[in-house]
């Protein structure tokens, strides 16, 4: 009988035994890991479906408001239906429910904003999967594939590629061994952008050392054109500056027939001089976001003689930072603001 070789062990039957136990667990736990996979996903699946907004039918990104019976609509599309409302002159109204809506009535829902903020979501540069909570923070500072330029831009580099790949084009990049003579033409160019940014600050500077500074707080209030179509427009009451009467009055869209028909919304003004004038009033008026309030301006500086023949300023944009805040400010039962007037 021939024997086996001393480098060639025979496996005995208790080791056989020992592999066929361990890859018999292994595979119903991969099967286990599977299915724990596909109830989660389909668990995320029925909770974004539950948690969305009734209006827009996608997950809120920020607060959550919802009516009485407990319908839920995102921030953006809450202060829409409002500014629907007020242009129709109608009550606002749940879209699901059709109970009535107001910043009183409807509430915050905390439980569903942080529900919603754990909900996991792609990244759109790597598609891994992170906390929406997290997300923002990860495309914007830590993703290898988010976008991003060169270090040497400020001196005309005009290079843009992902993340991961700014090290080796850095190293590679001809900007920095230019001559000054090569660049000197970006840097003045880059000099001039910020002179004209700061443009509106200086001159604000300026408005100080004036002879006649006046300010008022003002509303601007709802009203009604009394023609065939009641068009939405606001204006304050008259108020006193350098011994004149003035208002302002504001228009939707340019005074637009129906403005609930555009999903983006334009809030127009004017400064009107209400009294007689001998002479021409020449004045500057400035736009600032102040401590408190719905919207973020872009600041701007106005200016325009007044008189008999020209005692309407031209009707001038609302130099709001989002064009959404501007259903923000219709939201309200009126916008609230104070009016700073110079006069050399």
């Amino acid at each position: 009988m021939a024997e086996a070789p001393e480098s060639e062990p025979i496996p005995s039957s208790s080791e056989n035994t020992v592999a066929c136990d361990v890859k018999d667990e292994e595979e119903p736990l991969a099967k286990k890991r599977k299915v724990d996979k596909e109830v989660n996903e389909k668990l995320e699946h029925r909770l974004g479906g539950i948690l969305c907004c009734a209006v827009c039918l996608d997950l809120p990104q920020a607060a959550v408001y919802q009516c009485s019976n407990g319908h839920l609509m995102c921030a953006t599309c809450f202060t829409h239906l409002l500014a629907d409302a007020r242009l129709r002159d109608e009550a606002a109204t749940c879209p699901n429910c059709r109970v009535e809506i107001s910043k009183t009535s409807a509430s915050r829902n905390l439980a569903v904003e942080k529900t919603v903020s754990e909900l996991p979501a792609e990244c759109k540069y790597c598609t891994q999967v992170f906390p929406r909570h997290s997300l923002q923070h990860h495309e914007q500072k830590s993703c290898e594939n988010r976008i991003t330029g060169c270090r040497y831009e400020c001196i005309g580099c005009g290079w843009r590629g992902p993340a991961h790949e700014s090290v080796p084009h850095e190293a590679a990049c001809p900007h920095p061994h230019r001559s000054a003579a090569e660049v000197v033409d970006v840097i003045a160019e880059r000099e001039k952008r910020v002179r004209d940014s700061n443009a509106v600050y200086d001159q604000l500077l300026d408005l100080l050392s004036y002879e006649k500074i006046s300010f008022n707080d003002l509303q601007l209030k709802p009203y009604r054109t009394e023609e065939y179509v009641h068009k939405l427009y606001y204006e304050t009451s008259r108020f006193s500056a350098f011994g004149h009467q003035w208002v302002v009055k504001a228009f939707i869209n340019k005074n637009q027939r129906d403005p609930t028909q555009s999903s983006q919304r334009e809030i127009t003004y004017q400064l009107i001089l209400k009294s007689k004038t001998a002479c021409p009033v020449p004045l500057q008026w400035a736009w600032l976001r102040g401590p408190f309030g719905d919207a973020a301006l872009r600041p701007r500086l106005h200016q325009h003689s007044f008189s008999d023949e020209h005692s309407d300023a031209p009707p001038l944009p609302l130099p709001l930072a989002d064009p959404a805040d501007a259903n923000r400010l219709l939201a309200n039962k009126a916008i609230h603001f104070r009016l700073f007037l110079a006069s050399k």
